[in-house]
């Protein structure tokens, strides 16, 4: 492997782990529906942000960044349904464990997709590996989609590490006060990270 592609599985790990939409997503949904309720969503995530990096590397996000007022709209859109979100992860009480843990939580396997078109930090990682681990003049599309391969093995295991504390954060949370300070301190986190989104 080399020096640059070492850089960027470096990258790819810290960008991962690191909290963000999807991490504290995956770390309420494991603390409320358990760990196998998570399962959709780790794999909803890693294929949706490989999709992501995949079709802004391949240019295809240019012309949509470039209407301000169509971005602008999806934008506000994007916070809408991030904070829906965050409202439902707020309200949430104690699961039918035979309801949620067949969809994934909150969002399932396609939700967790789409949701990456919507996430801040999704995008800013997408763009930053486009433009900082390309090279002009290269076999572009071999290169994205190695880069795009890269980050979906990557987030597997990092997502999954939340997954992991957070069915370890659920078996402390067997009062329903606990649970819904905890869940309200999940909302108001998720709820957080969209302030990106309306001040850009």
């Amino acid at each position: 492997m080399t020096t640059g592609l070492l850089s960027f599985l470096a990258f790819a790990f810290v960008a991962s782990v690191t909290p963000g939409p999807n991490n504290i997503l995956v770390l309420a949904t494991a603390a409320t529906d358990g760990l196998r309720a998570t399962i959709p969503l780790i794999l909803g995530i890693a294929l949706g942000f490989g999709v992501m990096v995949t079709v802004v590397g391949l240019g295809l996000a240019g012309p949509l960044a470039s209407h301000a007022g169509l971005h602008a709209m999806l934008r506000w859109l994007g916070a809408a349904w991030m904070l829906v979100l965050a409202w439902q992860i707020a309200r949430s009480a104690a699961p039918d464990p035979a309801q949620r843990a067949r969809k994934g939580g909150p969002l399932g396997f396609w939700g967790a997709c789409a949701f990456q078109w919507v996430n801040p930090k999704a995008w800013v990682l997408a763009l930053a590996t486009v433009t900082t681990y390309t090279v002009p003049g290269e076999a572009l599309v071999g290169r994205i989609l190695l880069l795009a391969g890269i980050f979906v093995v990557v987030t597997l295991p990092s997502t999954g590490a939340w997954a992991v504390l957070g069915a370890g954060t659920g078996r402390l949370l067997s009062s329903p006060g606990r649970l819904r300070a905890f869940n309200l301190a999940m909302g108001l986190l998720l709820a957080a990270s969209v302030v990106p989104v309306l001040l850009g």
